[in-house]
């Protein structure tokens, strides 16, 4: 196998654990840090899809902007 079908292989398998871990956290700041996690491997398989644009979009607004904006509505909300 070369390097490139290791990771077609590898970067789904780790999506899907990601996915999990958002799915199963409690406290709603790890799983945001996960669903960050998920996006950034969503831009990496795009990457390796040959699809760059929508993998530095997918980057830039599901990892970035999105992650932002979930830390900051749950900062601004009170834990109990």
């Amino acid at each position: 196998m070369t390097e490139l079908q290791v990771l077609h292989t590898i970067v789904p398998i780790l999506m899907v654990a990601s996915a999990v871990l958002v799915a199963r956290f409690k406290d709603l700041i790890n799983a945001v840090i996960a669903l960050a996690a998920l996006s950034l491997l969503l831009a990496l398989q795009f990457y390796l899809m040959h699809a760059p644009d929508v993998a530095m979009a997918e980057a830039g607004i599901g990892a970035a902007i999105t992650t932002a904006i979930y830390v900051i509505a749950i900062r601004a909300t009170k834990r109990q």
